[in-house]
Parts: structure tokens; sequence; C-alpha cells
């Protein structure tokens, strides 16, 4: 997705800054103060609350497995 674009978009909620995730299933667009994650389909942001899953920021990283 078109780093220009997320500078644009802001979160249909509160109108805060948005974050690129790229873990997990699908990319998002998450909104911190909102703890959501808007999904990323096909390169579309699905910028709906109805769409949006929650996310926790705070939340621990899976450990990266480097191959030896």
């Amino acid at each position: 997705m078109d780093h220009r674009l997320i500078e644009m978009l802001v979160c249909p909620l509160c109108k805060g800054p948005l974050t690129l995730l790229r873990e997990g299933e699908l990319p998002a667009l998450a909104c911190r103060p909102d703890r959501l994650a808007f999904p990323i389909r096909d390169g579309i942001p699905l910028m709906l609350e109805s769409e949006a899953k929650p996310w926790d920021p705070d939340a621990p990283k899976p450990p990266v497995v480097l191959a030896p």
C-alpha cells in the first residue's frame, strides 16, 4: 500500500493517525487510541467501524524464528 495514501488516511472514529500493520492474516491500518485495526483487502482499506477488529498495541509479538 502506498505510504502517501496511509499518511492521508485517518481513523474514521477519532480522526487520529493510523499505523500500518503487516503481521497476522491480512494487513491492516490500526488506530492506537481506539485500539481497532481496519483490514486492507485487495489493496483497499476498509475504513468502516463494522469491519474493524479489536487490536491490542501492547500485546507481545510472537518471536521471529530465523533459519540457521
